[in-house]
């Protein structure tokens, strides 16, 4: 049999790869796939201003954080504006149409319904609540949009006789709920105080 004597040098070699094994197979590290972060986000402190232009007959509450600009669209009418959360990447798209006939709310009405519920394709699921303050003569329909659709909030106001006007929040990226709920949810208490503090001239 073929004997061999064991140097200090190869003593060391078989120590070293030992340990090297051991530290491999053993301890507690995971390496599952991490599920993906996001970016923490920093509301600004909530504080409202109120908008009352000369040429629109409604007047609202909405956040300091954010600035209201005329609808620059060419088919834009009067009164059309957008409510933009620069921050967040969000608008809230606002248009005003005077009624001037039953039929023509009526047309309205059934305009804004069709327009939230084409989000079916992507939402989950869509719930109507009612608007409703007579002591402002005010009347409407607030849409709440679940899922990955590109609106998440949808709404109109109106007296019903004279006045209508539609809201629609849209966020300028692709619709992620899981990434933009906190920012929803945020923007959604705005969209709340501007419907309660809402008034016709």
């Amino acid at each position: 049999m073929d004997k061999r004597r064991l140097t200090p040098a190869s003593i060391f070699v078989a120590m070293v790869a030992a340990v090297l094994m051991l530290s491999a197979c053993g301890g507690s590290a995971d390496y599952a796939p991490k599920p993906r972060g996001f970016f923490r986000i920093n509301f600004p402190d909530k504080a409202y201003q109120t908008y009352n232009s000369t040429g629109c007959p409604f007047t609202f509450d909405y956040p300091k954080y954010a600035a209201i600009e005329p609808d620059r669209n060419p088919k834009a009418k009067p009164c059309w504006l957008n409510m933009q959360y620069k921050q967040f990447n969000a608008t809230l798209h606002l248009s005003y149409q005077p009624v001037t006939s039953k039929k023509e709310f009526n047309q309205l009405v059934e305009d804004a319904h069709k327009l939230s519920f084409k989000h079916t394709v992507k939402a989950n699921w869509i719930d109507q609540g009612i608007i409703r303050y007579p002591e402002r003569n005010i009347y409407g329909i607030y849409y709440t949009i679940d899922g990955n659709a590109a609106s998440s909030a949808q709404f109109f106001l109106t007296d019903s006789t004279k006045h209508y006007l539609r809201g629609a929040l849209y966020f300028n990226s692709e619709p992620r709920l899981d990434s933009i709920q906190p920012v929803l949810t945020f923007i959604k208490k705005d969209v709340d105080v501007m419907i309660k503090s809402f008034k016709w001239k």
